[in-house]
């Protein structure tokens, strides 16, 4: 997955956020990763974390959230 092909579909707050979404991502078979700058774990805190998608699997991962998050 080159990062290039890649659509944020969420932004968190918290790279632990990011991992929690990218769990139900992976239970509903959508292969994604997340992006962030904390320093290489250094400041955890510091800046916000996005996940991100194939441009064909934006529909189906925001469907999955959103049904996970009961919206």
């Amino acid at each position: 997955m080159s990062s290039s092909d890649l659509i944020a579909v969420s932004k968190f707050k918290s790279t632990a956020d990011a991992q929690i979404a990218k769990g139900i991502l992976d239970e509903s078979g959508i292969e994604s990763m997340i992006r962030s700058d904390n320093a290489g774990g250094m400041y955890p805190s510091l800046g916000e974390a996005e996940l991100l998608v194939r441009a064909d699997d934006v529909k189906k991962a925001t469907d999955a959230l959103q049904r996970r998050h009961g919206r």
